[in-house]
């Protein structure tokens, strides 16, 4: 068995980040390390993984159109950027329910220094999309 020092301002910290999920804010880190509050509507899942020539990020954005979506790169910070719109309000049809995020989001990882910026490959399938960013030859 593993004891863990336990340390009261990363709960607070845990608790903080909580909230400001339920509340659709994140925070967010900047260059120089300080907290900065990044307001988006919601954030999509990412699983982000690794092969021996490539790292991968498949992120769930269903009910986005590909051209709402925008992938970038810039000194090393990978940034997905999209917005899912709601339905416009039709006559005669009256909604019970509400469950689904709508709005703008905005998801951003800071990239291993062995990925190569020039070679970002992005799909789009299925409310699904893949993103591949392949090591560079000097790792």
């Amino acid at each position: 068995m593993n004891l863990i020092k336990w340390d009261p301002f990363r709960e607070l910290e845990d608790v903080s980040n909580r909230l400001n999920r339920i509340f659709g804010q994140s925070l967010a880190r900047s260059e120089s390390g300080q907290n900065m509050l990044a307001v988006a509507d919601w954030a999509p899942s990412v699983d982000i993984s690794e092969t021996d020539s490539a790292y991968l990020i498949k992120g769930e954005i269903p009910g986005v159109k590909k051209e709402d979506v925008k992938v970038t790169i810039q000194d090393g910070m990978l940034t997905i950027q999209g917005e899912r719109k709601q339905e416009k309000e039709e006559k005669g049809k009256k909604f019970h329910r509400v469950e689904c995020s709508y709005g703008s989001f905005t998801r951003s990882f800071r990239g291993p220094d062995d990925a190569d910026e020039n070679s970002v490959k992005a799909e789009f399938k299925d409310g699904m999309l893949n993103v591949t960013l392949a090591k560079s030859a000097k790792a």
